[in-house]
């Protein structure tokens, strides 16, 4: 066909070792591996559907829609780890996204370590064209591009002689060698083997051509095996190795790979000594796990999707990365995770289910006979159902809650701890393979590990922000002649509560005091300070500013914290139209004018030291004045909307004044948000956000 031609020349036009053809799947953002041409499908099978969400080359080149190079395994850790985690291979490697009339999907090649670090201009241009051939071909293709359930195998035809000119002669040659020679072609079934190689595998010629060698000769059947033969593959680089044929004959193993396949030698060790190039491999598979199960592509598969878990830390987090990484890894459809709740499992995360259904499964008792999830948890033993004639055999109800047809119910159990549920659901029939069933398992453990600390996170965090709310202030007071509108942002993910605050007090029908502070810390006690200092705020507002800072140094002093807090407190006489301000340590605030030409203005308040500083029990913060020109716009904030890293903090507060300016016209609480997008915009946030504006009528 068009595309297998194509494939097959872009490999010999780039100098490519392999290439492959991942496409879009229509109804699921994941991309599906469909062709694969210069090294065996069963190779890459770990990675035959990955999400396009997913933290990697493949996925990124893709969503931003240009070539990706990944030209050694350093570039590969440092830039993707997760992708690295799965993928511990030398070789150099190239994205291209497949577009056309549409993106269909991304080309993927494979070339061994020696190939430079970088592309040169030319190699450059060769992918990008062989990928512009590719989406052509598939943009001319009739009717809707079906993806298979395996991708398939494209042969590569190098250019080169005929080998049965030669063929005789070899084998004569290869027949009277003592040492034992076999081929492989490029999907790694036996194409030769002398008599020599036979008999030390103890097999047949006839039951080895044509065959997988792990299929053919049982010990071989061996994580050990594969992960020689794969690293051969990627790199293209001979491989030794020593091996147990059981009981107790070793023998020496090298492997030779080509661009046609690979050549391998194999010869007695008496002694067992390993090689010069690698120690004694062999590995005894885990008592009941099947060969299959243990395979060097799953264990990479399963590392890399351990790695994605580790750097889960809310529940949403969890249940975006079983839905995005885990439902494609093993081609479900759906998901349902459950947490144990008061003898009940309550349904916390869910893809693929109609909200009907999960409402139906939601909340059931652990002991209910209407889904094996219950039975699961409280035995710790997962069950798998290929079809819904299983199921209905072991819970007759159970099939008609969804429309699915396959189920893997893996229990979260967390050292003898019931966390939860996960089910892994499929639209259609499934077989669950030993390979797949122990990969689950272990999948299960570490979801589990995941969800038992997201779960514990939250809590915290709920209760950490619960507490801060309650400590901020619920209603701003009405004040006649001026609006006012406030926020508050905690800091980004990983940290639980802060000690910034604002405050509004009505001290009469013309004056008011704006308050605004932040209390060192990310912590239980930060917030529990911050509510102290709001109260001594209050109990001393009226008085000059100064004053009402002073006497909340003394509460501070008082209580023997070891936590500072920068504070500004402003009174605003609004008969008088006059400002006072004292400041303890506080960024200071910024006025907006509001005449012909508007302009924001940073106030120049004397600071006074920080609350709570020892040895400034005497502490002095002085008094500065100022006037509030008619519909003026006040902007008190705290330091996380203006500290930016690398950048000076004046420079941060004159693009704010400059927003300030731009958009003061606006009503406060739109106000309010632009400010707070231009924060998120421009740094990452790692401390926390209080604003209020005030607008003088």
């Amino acid at each position: 066909m068009p595309l297998d031609q194509v494939l097959n020349g872009t490999v010999q036009s780039t100098g490519a070792l392999a290439a492959g053809i991942y496409l879009l799947a229509v109804d699921e953002p994941v991309l599906c591996l469909t062709a694969v041409c210069g090294m065996p499908v069963n190779t890459a099978a770990p990675w035959r559907r990955v999400a396009v969400s997913a933290a990697g080359p493949l996925s990124e080149a893709v969503r931003e829609n240009h070539l990706v190079w990944v030209g050694r395994q350093e570039d590969m850790a440092r830039l993707y780890p997760n992708a690295a985690a799965g993928l511990p291979y030398q070789f150099a490697l190239a994205f291209a996204p497949l577009h056309g009339v549409r993106l269909w999907g991304a080309l993927v090649l494979v070339w061994p370590k020696d190939h430079p670090p970088s592309l040169t201009r030319r190699e450059r241009g060769h992918i990008v064209s062989s990928a512009s051939r590719i989406a052509r071909v598939l943009d001319q293709a009739p009717g809707p591009r079906k993806i298979p359930e395996q991708p398939r195998a494209v042969p590569l035809s190098p250019p080169g002689s005929d080998p049965a000119q030669t063929g005789l002669a070899a084998d004569d040659l290869l027949q009277r060698l003592p040492a034992g020679a076999l081929s492989f072609d490029l999907q790694g079934r036996i194409t030769y083997v002398n008599d020599a190689a036979a008999r030390m595998l103890g097999r047949t010629a006839e039951g080895l051509l044509g065959n997988f060698p792990w299929q053919a000769v049982p010990w071989l059947d061996d994580p050990v095996h594969e992960d020689h033969y794969r690293t051969a593959v990627f790199s293209r680089e001979p491989v030794a190795y020593t091996a147990l044929r059981p009981p107790d004959e070793w023998l020496d193993i090298r492997l030779y790979p080509g661009d046609s396949g690979i050549s391998a030698l194999i010869s007695p060790n008496p002694g067992g000594q390993p090689t010069a190039e690698t120690p004694p491999p062999h590995i005894t598979p885990p008592l009941g796990a099947s060969p299959e199960a243990a395979g060097t592509g799953r264990i990479h598969q399963l590392i890399h999707l351990a790695t994605a878990l580790s750097q889960t830390v809310t529940v949403a987090d969890v249940i975006n990365m079983v839905a995005d990484q885990i439902l494609p890894a093993f081609g479900a459809q759906g998901m349902v995770i459950s947490a144990a709740d008061a003898g009940r499992l309550r349904i916390i995360g869910h893809r693929g289910y109609d909200p009907r259904s999960v409402t139906r499964l939601d909340g059931l008792p652990l002991d209910t006979d209407l889904t094996p999830a219950g039975q699961a948890l409280r035995s710790g033993v997962p069950a798998f159902f290929a079809d819904p004639a299983e199921m209905t055999r072991a819970y007759p109800r159970a099939s008609v809650l969804s429309e699915k047809h396959a189920w893997a119910f893996l229990p979260l159990v967390v050292s003898d701890r019931r966390v939860g549920c996960c089910v892994l659901s499929y639209d259609h029939p499934h077989i669950f393979s030993a390979s797949d069933r122990a990969i689950l398992v272990s999948l299960g453990g570490l979801i589990a590990q995941a969800m038992d600390r997201a779960l514990l996170y939250d809590a915290k965090h709920d209760l950490a922000h619960g507490l801060q709310q309650a400590l901020l202030p619920m209603t701003l007071p009405t004040i006649r002649n001026l609006a006012v509108a406030a926020r508050y942002l905690p800091a980004a993910r990983g940290v639980d509560v802060g000690g910034d605050f604002y405050d509004l007090i009505r001290l009469s029908d013309t004056a008011a005091a704006a308050v605004i502070g932040d209390v060192q810390g990310h912590n239980i006690n930060a917030a529990a300070l911050m509510g102290q200092v709001r109260t001594a705020v209050h109990a001393t507002a009226g008085t000059l500013p100064g004053e009402v800072l002073a006497r909340t140094n003394h509460v501070l002093m008082d209580l023997e914290t070891d936590l500072f807090v920068s504070c500004l407190y402003i009174h605003i006489d609004l008969a008088e139209r006059r400002l006072q301000l004292a400041s303890a340590g506080h960024p200071p605030p910024l006025l907006r004018d509001p005449s012909a030409t508007p302009q924001t203005t940073a106030l120049e308040v004397e600071p006074g030291p920080l609350l709570g500083v020892t040895l400034c029990t005497e502490a002095d913060y002085p008094l500065t004045t100022l006037p509030l020109p008619e519909r003026s716009v006040l902007a008190l904030y705290t330091d996380g909307l203006v500290e930016t890293p690398g950048t000076d903090l004046t420079d941060s507060i004159a693009a704010l004044a400059h927003l300030l300016t731009k958009n003061g016209n606006r009503p406060l609480d739109d106000l309010c948000d632009s400010l707070l997008r231009h924060a998120g915009l421009h740094h990452a946030r790692t401390d926390d956000i209080a604003l209020l504006l005030l607008r003088s009528r």
